[in-house]
């Protein structure tokens, strides 16, 4: 992928504290090719024979327990939803950025939706603030496919905030398009980690009926600053149950392996990049791993990315999965709601800006 610093491995430091606490540790600033990261065709979860749905869950089960990452293959998406949020996200970022902060994350405590500005972060502690900027919304029963239309005038208004259509015609529309298009892949992917946690197909049904479903528009400008003094966006993991990220050719992602290297995650095209995030780890006391990552836009052009952030209801208690604690092998996190669980990274995220 793109070209990262070559700065010599002592002359950078070799642990970081994330925003949820965790401490980090890597060999070098340097990324590396190394093939780590799986390329799984996804089109058995689609298939009516639970051989060949447990087939896909099996792959994706060493790779999530291995490395955290794998690329999805013929998920079935229409490319032309990534075609449409992609030119969505340029008309969003162009815009001024008088008009971007009239929807700024600022005015949605607790909730991670909305603007948030260039420079407004510094998720490694570098020289310099991280070099990103992004549009956040959240999931709206109106826009689920999966919801019946009977209910769709009574159920609760979305907290995301939107701009004017006026400034941004159509904006709304589109992206929610593209969102709803995630929303039933992610909920078939559900059944496919129930598979890969050796539990009924099932088990997760309950979970995503009124999921957690965020999304999000990035642009990172090209990088001019080394990696050891800034971040495209800086090492963190993800809040939820799984990531699914559609990426431009650009170049950038890099994944923290278990042996301490920086692992580019090469843009495979027609793929979506798939990750662990922290609410599936805890569930399953550490089975699945939610891996550590970061972008570095080194690809001497403007990048472009969007991740759908996908975790179970944020009523339900996020409770071990039962295969993975055992007397030899305890539940290593206290139980709490997939709220509570947001609320407090949300904020600790927002706050991890010096």
């Amino acid at each position: 992928m793109s070209q990262t610093s070559t700065i010599e491995a002592d002359s950078v430091p070799l642990t970081l504290k994330l925003s949820n606490g965790q401490i980090v540790s890597f060999k070098s600033n340097v990324a590396k090719d190394t093939g780590e990261i799986p390329i799984i065709d996804i089109g058995g979860i689609f298939s009516d024979k639970i051989e060949d749905r447990k087939a896909v869950a099996e792959k994706v089960r060493e790779a999530s327990s291995r490395i955290g990452f794998f690329y999805a293959i013929n998920h079935g998406i229409d490319p032309r939803y990534e075609e449409d949020t992609f030119e969505q996200a340029k008309r969003f970022f162009a815009l001024p950025e008088e008009t971007k902060m009239k929807v700024w994350t600022g005015q949605v405590p607790n909730e991670y939706v909305g603007y948030h500005p260039l420079n407004a972060y510094n998720n490694g502690k570098r020289k310099h603030n991280d070099l990103f900027e992004a549009f956040n919304w959240a999931y709206d029963a109106k826009y689920d496919p999966a919801s019946r239309l009977e209910d769709k005038e009574n159920i609760t208004p979305s907290i995301s905030i939107w701009p004017e259509e006026e400034d941004l015609p159509g904006f709304k529309d589109a992206l929610y398009a593209y969102h709803a298009q995630l929303l039933t892949l992610a909920r078939k992917m559900t059944r496919t980690f129930a598979l890969a946690l050796h539990m009924p197909e099932d088990y997760f049904d309950e979970h995503v009926k009124c999921p957690e479903a965020g999304m999000q528009v990035l642009h990172y400008p090209q990088q001019e600053a080394p990696a050891d003094d800034q971040n495209g966006i800086g090492a963190h993991t993800d809040f939820e149950c799984f990531t699914m990220v559609t990426q431009d050719a650009s170049g950038g992602l890099e994944v923290l392996s278990k042996s301490g290297d920086w692992v580019k995650a090469t843009p495979v095209p027609g793929a979506l990049v798939v990750n662990i995030a922290d609410c599936l780890m805890r569930q399953t006391n550490d089975v699945l791993v939610s891996t550590v990552h970061r972008v570095i836009n080194k690809s001497g052009k403007e990048r472009y990315s969007c991740p759908f952030f996908f975790g179970f209801d944020r009523k339900i208690p996020l409770e071990p999965v039962p295969g993975c604690v055992s007397e030899a092998n305890p539940a290593k996190y206290p139980v709490m709601t997939g709220g509570e669980y947001y609320k407090w990274r949300t904020n600790m995220a927002k706050n991890n800006n010096d």
